[in-house]
C-alpha cells in the first residue's frame, strides 16, 4: 500500500511518528476509497496519543499551515497543498442514550476501528517507518467492499442506538456505492428508526442531499422508505406512494413515478434544486387527488398547490428559505406548462408567456419536463420528446425574435399616472397588465412606440382623457 501515501504530507507524518516512537495510522474514508479507485481529498490520521499535539508538529515542518483546533474533540485540521488533514488521539466511546455526543476516553488503534460506523471505514494503514504502508483490518472490511455490503463493526443495535445519523450514512453510502445493507444491519436500522428524532435536522438534510445527489437517488429513497425513516424525515414524500382503484380504474403511484423522474433527471443536471423540484413536483397529489365518474382520476391544480407547500416543506427540513426555495416554487408551478404546450399546437403566444413566466429558468424547466415523462409506453415517450424539441426550436426562434425573456413592458405606472393625471388607483394596474398581456399575444411589438399607443387606447376605452400627449418626449 506504500505506493498509495506518496504525498509529502505522509512522509512528514512518518517522520515525526518514527522518531517519537508513536502509532499513528491513516484511517477511514481515504483508506477505503484506495480499493474503490476513487479520488479523495479528506484524511483523517489516528494518533496513539495528542492528535492537536501531533498536528502542530507536522504543520512545523510544513511550512507552518493554520491549525485549526478544536479542544471539545482533541482534534485539529490543517490544510497542506491539495489536501484537508484532521489529526485526533486514538479513542474510545461510550453514548448517553438521549444524546449522540459520546463520553470519550483514551484508547488503542482497535478501541478506535471498534468505533468506526461501518467496517469499510475502519480500515487503517500504519505510518510508522517501521511498518509503513501496513494494513490494519480486524473487521473483514477489505471483504466487505470486495462483496459490495455495508455493515457494521459492532453490535448495529448499539452503534445505531448510540448515533443513529449513523442509519442515514449507510443508506447514502449503499445509495453512492451502490452498496448492499446486510439484512442483519438494516433490520437494526428499522428497529431503531425512532432514535432518528434525536439527530438534528440540519445533519439529516445534510445526508438527504447527498443521496438527492448521487447518480442514482431512487435507491436511497426505496432504502428510507423500507426502513420506516422516510414516514419520519419526509412525512409529504411518504404519502405519494400507493395506487388507489374505483371502478377498474387506477391511477399510477407517484412515489415510483417522481423517483424514476429524479433518476432520468441526473444525467442531465447536477443542480440540487432542479432535482429538489423533480423530487417535489408532484408533492400535492395526495391532497389534490379526485376520482369523478365518467372521467378518473384528477390531480386539479396540484402544481398551485405544490407550490404553496414548498416553503412549508423547506422550513420544516431546514432547507434553505431563500432564492433557492423560490426557484424550486417556480419550477413546481410551472411543471405542467411544457408538457401541455408538447400536447398541443405550439403557438407563439403560448410560447411567450411560457418564456415570461420562466424567465432565464427556462432551460431548467425544459429538463425538469423532459424527465417527466416516464410512461411504458415507447411510442408515446418518443412522440412527447420529439415534442419538447418543437417546444424547444419555438422557444428560441420566439426569444430572438420578442425578447420577452424576463422582460418588463415599456410603459411603467407612474407614465399611466402622467398621462391620465390618475391618483393610485386599481385602473392603472388594469392597464399595464393589459398591456403586458398584448405584448405577450402578439397584438402588439415589445416596443415603446406601439406600447404608448396602445396605452392611450385602452385609457379610452375606459372614459379617460390623456392630458398631454408624451410620445415624442
Amino acid at each position: 500500500m506504500k505506493e498509495h501515501l506518496k504525498h509529502p504530507i505522509f512522509s512528514i507524518i512518518s517522520d515525526i511518528v518514527s522518531t517519537e516512537n508513536l502509532e499513528s495510522y491513516v484511517i477511514g474514508g481515504f483508506v477505503r476509497d484506495i480499493f474503490l479507485k476513487r479520488e479523495s481529498k479528506d484524511i483523517d490520521v489516528v494518533v496513539i496519543g495528542s492528535g492537536i499535539e501531533l498536528a502542530q508538529k507536522v504543520a512545523a515542518k510544513a511550512g507552518n499551515p493554520k491549525v485549526s483546533i478544536f479542544k471539545n474533540f482533541g482534534t485539529a485540521m490543517l490544510k497542506f497543498k491539495d489536501l484537508e488533514i484532521e489529526f485526533v488521539g486514538a479513542r474510545k466511546e461510550s453514548y448517553n442514550r438521549n444524546s449522540r455526543k459520546p463520553i470519550v476516553e483514551n484508547g488503542s488503534l482497535e478501541d478506535d476501528q471498534k468505533r468506526r460506523d461501518f467496517t469499510i471505514n475502519a480500515l487503517a494503514l500504519s505510518l510508522h517507518k517501521d511498518n509503513f504502508g501496513e494494513l490494519l483490518d480486524p473487521f473483514g472490511g477489505i471483504d466487505d467492499l470486495n462483496n459490495k455490503i455495508i455493515k457494521t463493526p459492532m453490535d448495529p443495535m448499539i452503534t445505531f442506538s448510540d448515533d443513529p445519523l449513523r442509519m442515514m450514512r449507510a443508506i447514502r453510502f449503499a445509495t453512492q456505492l451502490n452498496f448492499k445493507i446486510s439484512d442483519v444491519t438494516f433490520e437494526a436500522i428499522k428497529e431503531n428508526k425512532e432514535r432518528i428524532h434525536i439527530i438534528s435536522k440540519e445533519r439529516i438534510i445534510e445526508e438527504l442531499n447527498k443521496i438527492v445527489m448521487s447518480k442514482k437517488p431512487s435507491i436511497g429513497f426505496k432504502l428510507l422508505d423500507e426502513s420506516g425513516l422516510l414516514q419520519i424525515i419526509f412525512p409529504e414524500f411518504h404519502k405519494l406512494k400507493g395506487r388507489e382503484t374505483r371502478n377498474g380504474i387506477s391511477h399510477k403511484d407517484n412515489f415510483y413515478h417522481t423517483l424514476e423522474v429524479l433518476d432520468q433527471l441526473v444525467p442531465h443536471s447536477d443542480n440540487l434544486w432542479l432535482r429538489w423540484s423533480a423530487l417535489l413536483h408532484d408533492i400535492a397529489k395526495p391532497n389534490t387527488k379526485k376520482f369523478i365518474k365518467g372521467i378518473g382520476w384528477t390531480f386539479h391544480a396540484h402544481n398551485f398547490v405544490g407550490e404553496k407547500m414548498v416553503p412549508r416543506i423547506f422550513k420544516n427540513m431546514k432547507l434553505p428559505l431563500n432564492e433557492k426555495m423560490k426557484f424550486v416554487q417556480k419550477m413546481v408551478l410551472l411543471h405542467m406548462r411544457p408538457i401541455v404546450l408538447a400536447q398541443e399546437e405550439v403557438t407563439d403566444s403560448a410560447v411567450r408567456r411560457l418564456l415570461f413566466d420562466a424567465g432565464d429558468d427556462i432551460d431548467e424547466l425544459m429538463k425538469l419536463c423532459e424527465a417527466d415523462i416516464t410512461s411504458k409506453n415507447e411510442e408515446k415517450v418518443k412522440r412527447f420528446l420529439d415534442n419538447f424539441q418543437l417546444v424547444r426550436r419555438k422557444l428560441k426562434e420566439v426569444e430572438e425574435k420578442d425578447a420577452v425573456r424576463n422582460f418588463q413592458p415599456p410603459i411603467d405606472g407612474q407614465e399611466i399616472i402622467d398621462t391620465f393625471n390618475l391618483s393610485p388607483c386599481k385602473t392603472i394596474g388594469d392597464i399595464k397588465l393589459a398591456i403586458k398581456d398584448a405584448i405577450l399575444d402578439g397584438v402588439i411589438p415589445n416596443e415603446r412606440e406601439a406600447a404608448y399607443q396602445f396605452m392611450i387606447e385602452k385609457g379610452k376605452e375606459l372614459g379617460l382623457t390623456p392630458v398631454i400627449n408624451k410620445k415624442n418626449k
